[in-house]
């Protein structure tokens, strides 16, 4: 098959193409210490785009802080192969390497596939196809769509279906896979949505769709052809509580205030504010070699800042939202669980496997209804925060354990009838949790939830003004 290219108008600071016209479509490689299949894997890629993708194509490896022979194959590729730059980060992080690749890109698509090539590429085109066309902004693959085809094992279809149902609870995504390793979105859409990302690791793909979902972008999905990498370099367990950490923090309010409000500071004009709190150092040196294996100036980055001129609004006030939050956080630390508990299951045991999970989603869980009703402010000491942590942690675990308990006891074996028994278990903790916070939480502030008037609260807990109490 011929390879036809749509002409594009010609950019001079096009920092890859030497004076010719930038690619449609820049597909940048995160890579990390993957010199076993690096070279196996782009070739490959780079023959399916030259023989059968009609669009100019640029393909990036963005190799973070590798310590095996990663650099060196992907220098050799940017020197072999037309159409093929290779770009090197002093440090770790998937976030960090597509955050680098996607700010200095000239394409008018920015995408990213990973290394193992698990998606099947005739998904390529459907998903660029609406960008260029100007009907979306950011595009992804979804191995959970309607017409997907999977092929994993039981264990990670498990965690991927739990962590996506986790995030339509917690953060209300639209999205079926936030995960995919295979995704594109506009050049114009990535300056907007990267000063407000903050992940630089593996939580970087759900903060982009959460983000671009909050600002009101379009989003398509494609569903797509998946087999599954067995020599996959993913650590699942650091990488679900890191992601469980992602989603506690996008929680909070000021993740919402930050997302709404469009970034004002300076980005890709301009230099990035230092105190940058996703940990993105200015400073990170990155070493780009174009195809030809000429070496160029990457440009700057579009780091992650606070936007400019916010001012944290009145916390006193009692906002309606926030009792359908606090009812909602049982449900998500329910699903947080299972996934867990599915994960750690098969090396720890039953038992362990559910004291950590307990133990992991309950400090989530107290987190997130600390930072969403501002316990501390409501007149709770630490003491009584502190009660009220242990009282949840200890429902929970009783009511698992013995839910565990009882499966062993009638003779039912795996990994299937334990999760459904945890899974109910947790469920009715959930209800008695919420009960437990309702009486030692909620009730000095709702007082209206007790059956009396917010002014007859408990003296010995502080007022919080009411609405006509506020200045101003």
């Amino acid at each position: 098959m011929s390879t036809t290219s749509l002409p594009l108008r010609p950019s001079e600071d096009a920092p890859y193409q030497h004076g010719h016209a930038p690619a449609d479509v820049e597909i940048v490689i995160p890579v990390y210490n993957e010199a076993e299949q690096l070279a196996t894997s782009i070739t490959a890629l780079r023959a399916y785009l030259d023989a059968s993708f009609p669009l100019a194509t640029l393909i990036t490896v963005a190799d973070n802080a590798s310590t095996d022979g990663t650099w060196p194959i992907a220098l050799r590729l940017a020197d072999q192969l037309p159409g093929v730059a290779a770009l090197h980060l002093d440090r770790k992080g998937r976030g960090r390497a597509l955050r680098a690749a996607w700010s200095t890109s000239s394409a008018t698509v920015v995408a990213y596939m990973d290394v193992d090539l698990a998606t099947g590429l005739d998904a390529l085109l459907p998903l660029v196809a609406p960008l260029l066309s100007g009907h979306s902004d950011v595009a992804i693959g979804s191995r959970l769509a309607p017409g997907a085809h999977v092929v994993r094992g039981a264990r990670r279809e498990c965690i991927s279906r739990a962590y996506n149902l986790l995030l339509r609870g917690a953060l209300r995504s639209s999205c079926t896979d936030a995960q995919c390793g295979f995704k594109a979105m506009r050049r114009e859409a990535a300056a907007e949505l990267l000063p407000l990302v903050e992940d630089n690791e593996w939580f970087f793909d759900t903060e982009v769709l959460v983000t671009a979902q909050r600002l009101g972008l379009r989003i398509h999905e494609v569903p797509v052809d998946w087999v599954d990498d067995t020599d996959s370099r993913v650590h699942v367990v650091s990488t679900a509580l890191a992601d469980l950490r992602g989603v506690v923090r996008m929680l909070h309010p000021s993740s919402k205030r930050r997302t709404v409000a469009r970034p004002t500071h300076p980005t890709a004009n301009g230099p990035v504010p230092e105190g940058d709190p996703s940990g993105v150092d200015p400073a990170d040196r990155l070493t780009l070699v174009t195809p030809g294996g000429s070496t160029a100036a990457a440009g700057p980055i579009l780091e992650p800042s606070p936007v400019a001129g916010f001012v944290d609004p009145d916390r006193s006030a009692v906002f309606a939202d926030e009792l359908l939050r606090f009812a909602g956080v049982g449900a998500v630390s329910t699903v947080a669980y299972v996934a867990l508990f599915a994960a750690l299951e098969p090396g720890l045991g039953s038992y362990l496997a559910n004291a950590v999970a307990i133990v992991l989603c309950s400090l989530g869980n107290t987190a997130a209804h600390r930072g969403m009703a501002g316990s501390a402010r409501h007149g709770l000491d630490r003491r009584h925060r502190l009660g009220v942590a242990a009282g949840l942690m200890g429902v929970s675990l009783a009511t698992t354990t013995v839910a565990l308990a009882a499966v062993r006891a009638i003779g039912l074996d795996g990994l299937l009838p334990e999760l459904i028994a945890v899974a109910t278990a947790n469920a009715l903790a959930a209800v008695a949790r919420f009960a437990i916070l309702r009486t030692w939480v909620f009730r000095p502030t709702f007082g209206i939830l007790g059956g009396r008037p917010a002014d007859a609260v408990d003296p010995a807990h502080r007022p919080i003004p009411t609405p006509t109490d506020r200045p101003g």
